[in-house]
């Protein structure tokens, strides 16, 4: 089955069998392999990418229901080379340690924050509830989004939280 998919910006065709899943084709067709194949059940999160702005599970989703929607990769957070702040966020905050749910982690933290520039610690917790962990990082990962949060909005969330204390 040929189709194009909008993947990152950029519309790429792919020849793929039918009932191939998008994770499938961004993995083996176009090479992107920082979404990761975890559970094969949407429990787990490792696969997640963005789908009109939306965290979803690449592992269960058709290409077919693919086509003619924008997917975001992982790759495509970054601009022009550099890390978005998100990304760079998470390298500060050190909130990786294998670094295989890293990934998903950074799909559902960049839904949430395009949802929610100013999220609280529970909007937090809840994002990442889908997003499983095994070493454990979900603390480090909370400050790496609060700190990409604060980034975004100026710093102006920090210096409203020191006038409060």
């Amino acid at each position: 089955m040929r189709t194009t998919l909008r993947v990152n910006g950029v519309d790429r065709e792919i020849d793929v069998p039918r009932r191939t899943t998008l994770l499938t084709a961004l993995r083996d067709d176009l090479g992107l392999t920082a979404t990761r194949y975890g559970c094969g059940a949407a429990q787990c999160g490792a696969c997640y990418v963005l789908v009109n702005g939306r965290a979803v599970a690449s592992c269960l989703l058709p290409v077919e229901q693919a086509s003619g929607v924008e997917i975001t990769t992982v790759e495509g957070l970054a601009r022009d080379g550099d890390l978005s702040p998100l990304q760079q966020a998470f390298v500060e905050e050190d909130a990786m340690q294998c670094g295989y749910c890293t990934s998903g982690m950074l799909i559902s933290a960049t839904a949430l924050l395009h949802a929610d520039p100013r999220p609280t610690d529970a909007a937090i917790r809840d994002a990442l509830a889908p997003n499983l962990c095994r070493c454990g990082v979900y603390t480090r990962a909370i400050r790496a989004i609060k700190r990409a949060a604060e980034a975004e909005a100026g710093g102006s969330v920090q210096a409203t939280e020191r006038s409060r204390t």
